[in-house]
Parts: C-alpha cells; structure tokens; sequence
C-alpha cells in the first residue's frame, strides 16, 4: 500500500533529508511540503537553499510550498513529517492532529509528555500503544509520535543493550556533536573554527530525560521511566556529521567489555525499510568510531560503538550516529515505517 505523505518545516536542514530520504521511498508517496508564509507559493526549488549533498529530485523542486496550515495540505495525506522548529511545533502540530492528520515529528516540543510517544523503533515499539492513550484523553483522531534528540538516539540503543544484559544504575555521557546538528546558520565559522563550545543550550536535559522514557517499561496505560541516573555534558565540535560520544556505565551486575560488545553486536533490528542490519556495529579497534569514517554505516542509519573497557563499577564505550540521518530525519522516517506497520496509517 502507498502511503501519501506531506513534510512540515520541508526547506529547513531536516526536511531537505526528509526529502531526500522520501522521494525514493518504496512505501511513501510525497505530496505536500509546507514552509514558513514567507516561502508559500513558491515553487519548492525556489523555496529552499538545497544544501543535500544528492541532487534535489525533479518532481519535488516543481511542487508548490503550501503554508505550515491544516488548510493547506490535502485531506487525503495519509501521514505528516514535521521538522519544524519546536517553537512552531507547540503551536501548530495539535492542530493539524486535531484535523485528523498522523504525524511523525523531529521536533523536541512534547517529547516527554506523559501520552505522546517517545519512539526508537528498535528500542521500545511498543510505545506505541500510547497513540490509544493519547486519542482517549485529547478526543482527536490523528495522532503525535516523537522521535528523541539526535544525542540521545545516539547512545540509548547500546545502553539498551547493556540494560538487557546486566542492568543500568548510573549512566555519564560526554558528547562531541558536529556542527549540522545546530542547523545551517546554528554555529558561525568564527564560533567553531579552532575551537570547541562547551554548552549546546538544552541539550544535557533532552539526553538526561528522553533516554529514561525511552528505556521504559509501558504498561498499557502509562510510560514508567528507568529509574537509572543519567548526567550528560554536550560539546560541539567542527566536525560536520556524526555525533561522537563517551559514555560511562554503572552497572547493576557485573558485565564484561566482551560480553557487552556482544550484546551491542546482537541487539535485534527489525524488519523495516531504514532499519539496519545490524543496529549496532561494535568495533574492536579502540580508536573507532570516528564521525568522518563510520557515520555512513548501514546507510546513516546503525549506531557505531567501540572503545569498551572496565571500570570500576562497570563499563566505559564510545558510540556514534549520523545526526541528520539516524538523528533527525531517518529516525522519524523509522517512526513512519513503524506507524504503517502497526496500521496507524
């Protein structure tokens, strides 16, 4: 079955990888993209600055930019990408819910609500069922469902691993995060040149929150969160993709580095289009990942994972993610996958 989609926010930095991930889409049809009032009636070739690495397609740089307005996309789109700014998110995703519109949304605005799924779909699909909770209690027929913060997809499925294996007391995480995470005009050169910025505004508490929601337990009726202590320090670095970060595990057992690179190694995909396989690729070597040679592994999509070691009271590994493909774009494209799968849309 086809599934007609529309992008929201479709001229920023993530919806161009919307775009350029959907329009060869085996199971998506694209048929509405929407932008600021300023970029609505333009052809979408006028609209957006491509900055994508791969031709802008044909088709799409000919369609007309509607405006980020339930009036201006069309009744039959079966499910909405949003990529918009969260500010914008807040404000006009419930309405577009409201009309009765699916929406699978990058954006960081309801992310821990407590009836609104936080999804990575290897990780915890069955979050999903919160879709119910959510139309009970809001009286709408749409539905809301998150993708995490690019950090925080980056180092939950190797920590869900680890959970699995031997339980998590105390997670630390580092982060060396590449400029494109910030957007095109996020970080100036004179700001990021021979440099580092020790603070991304935000960030600690999106990876501090989202990771315990998403490692989880949903009852059917509520998310209980991991009751594991998380501290993370977010660092941006001029690297262009690829979010590097170091983490430290406490450990409710004993777990070796080995036996964790094995449960790292062998943590399930699932059979979905963008879904890698494997997951997670765990390197031997104890200089990788790095973001320049592993950020393209599984097409963008796995999650690389190295440097294990003991410590004293568990384990120490680096992990790394494509933030604008595993990280944002991709991972609500997963999320769309999902929501088919489960016949959401």
């Amino acid at each position: 079955m086809t599934v007609r989609v529309g992008v929201l926010g479709a001229t920023g930095a993530v919806g161009q990888r919307l775009i350029q991930l959907v329009d060869p889409h085996p199971q998506f049809e694209l048929v509405a993209v929407t932008a600021s009032d300023e970029s609505a009636g333009k052809s979408y070739r006028e609209a957006a600055k491509w900055r994508v690495e791969s031709p802008i397609p044909d088709d799409v740089a000919e369609m007309t930019v509607g405006r980020t307005d339930p009036a201006d996309v069309p009744d039959d789109v079966d499910l909405l990408f949003s990529s918009l700014p969260s500010s914008v998110g807040e404000a006009v995703e419930p309405a577009f819910v409201e009309e009765g519109y699916v929406v699978s949304s990058n954006s960081s605005n309801a992310r821990t609500d407590d009836d609104v799924p936080l999804v990575i779909p290897e990780v915890n699909a069955d979050h999903l069922g919160l879709i119910e909770v959510q139309r009970d209690r809001r009286g709408w027929d749409g539905a809301l469902l998150k993708n995490p913060n690019c950090s925080t997809i980056t180092m939950v499925p190797p920590l869900a691993a680890v959970d699995e294996a031997a339980g998590l007391d105390r997670v630390t995480v580092a982060t060396l995060q590449a400029v494109s995470g910030a957007g095109y005009s996020g970080v100036t050169s004179m700001e990021i040149i021979d440099n580092a910025i020790p603070h991304i505004g935000g960030e600690e508490l999106k990876m501090e929150s989202e990771s315990r929601k998403l490692l989880g337990e949903f009852d059917g009726a509520e998310v209980h969160w991991h009751d594991a202590d998380v501290a993370a320090s977010c660092n941006r670095i001029p690297t262009l993709d690829g979010h590097l970060e170091n983490v430290w595990v406490d450990t409710v057992e004993d777990l070796s580095p080995d036996a964790a690179a094995e449960a790292m190694a062998s943590y399930s995909s699932l059979d979905l289009p963008s879904s890698p396989e494997p997951l997670v690729h765990v390197f031997k070597e104890p200089d990788r990942p790095q973001p320049r040679l592993d950020r393209m592994l599984g097409e963008g999509m796995a999650v690389a994972a190295g440097g294990l070691r003991e410590t004293t009271e568990g384990l120490q590994f680096n992990c790394l993610a494509h933030n604008t493909l595993r990280g944002a774009a991709g991972a609500s494209l997963l999320n769309a996958e999902l929501l088919a799968e489960e016949e959401y849309v």
